[in-house]
This record gives structure tokens, C-alpha cells and sequence, in this order.
């Protein structure tokens, strides 16, 4: 569960974030808003990257704000970013590998199984060995996605993780988000241009816009409200949205 209160980001002039108050508790939330809306912005502050100028976070009760980054990531938040951290000269299996070294496990073997075992749940164990310059564009946010879930995370933070994919590709990684909370329990936060992508995985959406909450609900109903739709000059009554 993700509590916000009163979050305030200022860089000079501008408020990217402006008094947001929010509680987000259902299993996979999303997060939509037109460009400049706070979405990475938000994100940052999550990822403890950008400290607010007021208000704090708490993730699963416990108080995020103010904890450094590297600190984040032991207590269990994982984040992918909207370019790929994938090194091009190491092989899909010991990019997986590097995030495990940084991870605490009662011995390696259960290192060892929890490396293969979230390359296997995005679909890449027939990828073990190739090197990330050849992994495709959905290969690459599927790797992120297998890095993000090592070492028993409580939120997993997903930065625009459809970008660059096709129809089939996207539907490949519907099945895998959705199963994230049942595979290790943890919490997603799913940011995402495609609201498609969105309403597929989503049981609840947040939207803002400046920088304030525009709309927060179950999907169907945020992507119905008029003022959603007029924000994103379009109308979603037609997509299929997640239970």
C-alpha cells in the first residue's frame, strides 16, 4: 500500500507535484495523465531520487521519506526506467545476476533460484545467454522487469514498460504484470502511455494533471469520467479493463 500525503515537489517556479494526498491499495495501480502531468516526477519521489519540499510517503505503513535511495531498494522497492539499464556486454542471465549480488539470500542456491526463476516468469529462459545488444525491445523490458522482481520486492514501480512493443508483444506483457503480485506479492505501479496496456492490467488508476490529482478509482470508471477523457482528448468506453 502506497500513503501520500500532502506531497509538495518544487523545482524553482514550477510544482510538478502540488499538494497530493492519496492512498493507493489494491494490487496493481496505474498511474496515467498528459505530458508534464508529475507522473516520472512522482515516481522519482518514490524511487527517492527527488525529495519533496512537503509531505511525506509510507509504503506498506512504513515511512519512505527522507530514506535514501540505495536504502529503498534493500527495504523492497524496485523501479524500471522509460530507457533500459540493460548492459549491452553481459548475457541476459548475469544482467539478472548483478542485481542478485546487491540482494540478501540464506544461500546461493536460493540466489540461484530466484535469478532463473524470475527469468523464467517473464519468458526468457530461451535468452539465458545472449548478450543484451542482441536482446529485441520487448526482450530488453522484459529482462528490466525480471531484475525488478529479485529479492523479495513489496513495490514494483514500472516506468512506461510497453514503449516500442507490438499488439502481440503488449499482450505477452499484460499476462506478466498481472501476475507479479501472485508470483512474489508485491505491489505494482504501473505508469504507462497506453491506456490499453493500463486498463488491461489495472484494478485501480490514479490520474493527474499538473501536478494534482485529476481522478482516482477503479479503472473503468477514471477512464469514463469526462474530465479524464477531455484531459486525454479521447474515449475509452470500448477497452476491456481488468477486474
Amino acid at each position: 500500500m502506497i500513503e501520500i500525503n500532502d506531497l509538495c515537489v518544487q523545482f524553482g517556479g514550477v510544482k510538478p507535484i502540488d499538494g497530493l494526498t492519496v492512498t493507493l491499495n489494491r494490487p496493481i495501480v496505474g498511474l496515467i495523465g498528459p505530458n508534464g502531468a508529475g507522473k516520472t516526477t512522482l515516481l522519482n519521489v518514490l524511487s527517492g531520487f527527488v525529495e519533496p519540499r512537503r509531505g511525506w510517503v509510507k509504503v506498506n505503513g512504513e515511512m519512505i521519506t527522507g530514506v535514501p535511495a540505495h536504502e529503498r531498494s534493500t527495504f523492497g522497492l524496485r523501479r524500471t526506467f522509460q530507457t533500459d539499464q540493460i548492459a549491452d556486454d553481459l548475457t541476459l542471465l548475469e544482467n539478472v545476476q548483478a542485481i542478485a549480488d546487491h540482494a540478501k539470500f540464506d544461500s546461493r542456491d536460493a540466489e540461484k533460484k530466484a535469478v532463473y526463476g524470475a527469468i523464467d516468469f517473464v519468458g526468457l529462459s530461451h535468452r539465458l545467454n545472449r548478450k543484451g545488444d542482441a536482446l529485441s525491445t520487448e526482450e530488453r523490458h522484459l529482462a528490466e522487469i525480471a531484475k525488478a522482481l529479485i529479492g523479495n520486492p513489496k513495490l514494483v514501480m514500472l516506468d512506461e514498460p510497453g514503449a516500442g512493443m507490438t499488439e502481440s508483444e503488449s499482450e505477452h506483457l499484460q499476462k506478466v504484470i498481472k501476475g507479479i503480485p501472485g508470483y512474489c506479492k508485491a505491489q505494482v505501479f504501473l505508469i504507462d502511455h497506453d491506456v490499453e496496456l493500463i486498463a488491461a492490467c489495472c484494478n485501480e488508476t490514479m490520474v493527474l494533471d499538473f501536478g494534482k490529482l485529476l481522478a482516482l478509482g477503479p479503472t473503468l470508471e477514471v477512464l469514463k469520467n469526462p474530465d479524464v477523457q477531455k484531459a486525454y482528448l479521447g474515449n475509452f468506453d470500448d477497452l476491456e479493463v481488468a477486474a
